[in-house]
């Protein structure tokens, strides 16, 4: 048995762990508890500075050294004050996993701890419903523009994979699921579509995440990634750089 602490941007996120991951990776033995970042006393969710989520990250790698601690945050709206952002190697016009990768090292070395784990979303927890968007059609009202809404979601992914829609504030998953869906309520309908699609079909759509889930499947083996049903070449290639 392997415990993992999950720090997580807010309640929509810690739903989707609780409803999806946890039932599924307690049956292989990792038990996982979703924790949302306190931002400030007395209120928790969002990351409004780095400095507010390091000493958070580093009492939970202390508190119980026999565990695993990640995270589940957004690339998308990230600080300035988060490590790498200043850095002059800052893959700027990068891809979103590259971006994540290069943020996500800066991140483990800022840490400094053998049981910290990092991950962040490409770009942000909606990219992960572009896997399957027809799960959208149920939950949007039955109007004369519905399946005008529901094709410019689908025409989205017939150009691009989920983690590629890119981070721009008008055009980032979140807004583009919103200006077709407006009753979208995202810790309500978030979590309930991502267990509709399922996790196989959002790993298999989603490289960055699965790559991390491959991850943490081996935590309880010691592993290093090999063995994972999903995880392509590619992606275990990117898990040894």
């Amino acid at each position: 048995m392997s415990r993992l602490y999950l720090l997580v941007e807010g309640h929509t996120e810690e739903a989707f762990v609780k409803r999806l991951l946890s039932p599924h990776y307690a049956r292989l033995g990792l038990y996982m508890t979703p924790i949302i970042a306190q931002t400030s006393p007395g209120h928790k969710g969002g990351l409004l500075r780095y400095a507010k989520l390091r000493p958070q990250l580093e009492r939970l790698c202390k508190q119980d050294s026999g565990a695993w601690v990640s995270t589940l945050f957004d690339l998308y709206g990230l600080p300035a004050d988060f490590p790498g952002k200043s850095e002059p190697a800052w893959p700027q016009q990068g891809s979103g996993h590259q971006k994540a990768a290069f943020l996500e090292w800066h991140m483990a070395q800022d840490i400094g701890r053998r049981n910290f784990l990092p991950h962040l979303m490409v770009y942000e927890y909606e990219a992960l419903l572009f896997s399957k968007p027809e799960c959208f059609a149920e939950w949007m009202e039955d109007t004369p523009h519905k399946a005008k809404a529901l094709n410019a979601l689908l025409g989205v992914r017939r150009h691009c994979s989920p983690e590629e829609i890119n981070d721009s504030p008008e055009t980032s998953p979140s807004k583009r699921i919103k200006a077709a869906m407006p009753g979208y309520q995202k810790a309500f309908h978030g979590p309930l579509i991502a267990c509709e699609i399922g996790l196989e079909a959002i790993r298999r759509e989603c490289p960055h995440f699965n790559a991390w889930l491959c991850k943490l499947e081996t935590l309880k083996e010691g592993g290093g990634g090999e063995g994972c049903p999903l995880a392509t070449t590619d992606s275990r290639n990117r898990q040894q750089k």
